[in-house]
């Protein structure tokens, strides 16, 4: 049986999570959610008393995890050394040494063998900065998410008050992101970059019914 696997990449902000979810939902894929792997990972390093990127003391503790992910109803769950992790990733120490230990070579080459391995056992869709790069070159679809930095902030805006933080200023968000989408665009390892084949969403002034729509239609074109 042939799979269908779709990428999904874009700067912060470009509300690809949000809309790859729904897409994912929409089609009856699986949505794989690059981030919790991380962040299992993360959180095994942290049980076994690791909090430096030492690539070493990585690459041994990655040959003794027991790492796995499964899906029931399109919903994922990621279990290490059998035991299921979803909430105990979530943590704030989790959070912030994820991105610490995403810098490690061995962490990626392990998470990337695992996201590919999905991808050809299940219909997929999956959002990052590198998956049409990187992870999954071969995507059957691969689309590329942006809005303007003024719209990306704008939604950032949104999300404090319904989180009920006050007093953001708009022009310190702005800048935030430019600065993140500078440092996506130049990390040393995978960058930000929307590849050749990818079709470009601007997502600035659709509604994410319109976007979902969007996606959607693509791979239904796929699939046919």
């Amino acid at each position: 049986m042939k799979y269908v696997s779709v990428a999904v990449d874009g700067p912060a902000g470009s509300g690809k999570s949000t809309i790859t979810k729904l897409v994912a939902k929409e089609l009856g894929y699986n949505y794989v959610d690059t981030g919790a792997m991380y962040r299992a990972l993360t959180y095994n390093f942290l049980s076994n008393g690791l909090k430096e990127l030492e690539e070493n003391d990585i690459k041994n503790l990655l040959e003794n995890v027991d790492f796995r992910v499964e899906y029931v109803n399109g919903v994922q769950y990621v279990y290490v050394n059998n035991v299921e992790v979803s909430d105990k990733i979530r943590t704030a120490e989790v959070s912030k040494y994820t991105s610490l230990f995403a810098k490690s070579p061995a962490v990626r080459e392990f998470l990337i063998d695992t996201q590919r391995n999905l991808a050809g056992t299940n219909n997929i869709i999956m959002d990052g900065r590198d998956i049409a790069s990187v992870v999954l070159p071969n995507a059957d679809v691969k689309i590329f998410l942006t809005a303007s930095v003024e719209e990306r902030a704008r939604r950032r805006m949104l999300d404090f008050e319904r989180q009920g933080i006050e007093n953001v200023d708009f022009e310190k968000v702005k800048e935030d992101i430019k600065a993140r989408d500078w440092q996506d665009e130049n990390r040393d390892i995978a960058p930000l970059i929307k590849v050749e084949s990818a079709t470009l969403i601007d997502t600035t002034t659709m509604t994410i019914e319109e976007v979902v729509a969007r996606m959607t239609n693509l791979v239904k074109v796929v699939e046919k």
